[in-house]
């Protein structure tokens, strides 16, 4: 999950909304369903397609179709994915004691990425659409 919200940026309804369907690994591609019903296909880092690839081999059939379930196999929620990277956060300090003094959220995550492609591509548009922004007004902000 963490891989996924810093490499695509998504918000963290996206994040838990994605289906096992939406994730084509032999083009390591996901389909991200996002606000107003808009729909974007993300290339991942082959880092975090294979860090995917683990993770469906560890996740097992679940009864529901989304891609993140907790430990009961429902479905992972917004607050389940905080508590995920509190604790990710929180082992992360001891060998990087700066991020105590930080808060770190899953929005953070989402910015994060955008100053990746950003520093990338220096292109404030490819910004917009690689996080699923519906006007350029938005990403300038």
């Amino acid at each position: 999950m963490l891989h996924l919200a810093i490499c695509g940026g998504l918000r963290v309804s996206e994040l838990t909304g994605l289906q096992m369907t939406d994730i084509a690994l032999p083009s390591m591609s996901i389909r991200v369903h996002g606000k107003g019903r808009r729909e974007r296909t993300l290339p991942l880092w082959k880092l975090t397609a294979n860090a995917l690839r683990a993770w469906i081999a560890v996740r097992g059939t679940a009864r529901v179709p989304e891609l993140f379930v907790n430990a009961r196999g429902e479905a992972m929620s917004r607050w389940g994915f905080a508590y995920v990277l509190k604790h990710h956060v929180e082992g992360a300090s001891q060998k990087c004691r700066s991020l105590l003094q930080k808060r770190v959220s899953p929005h953070v995550l989402r910015h994060t990425c955008a100053m990746i492609v950003l520093q990338s591509t220096n292109d404030i548009r490819k910004v917009s659409l690689w996080l699923g922004h519906s006007d350029l007004a938005t990403t300038e902000i």
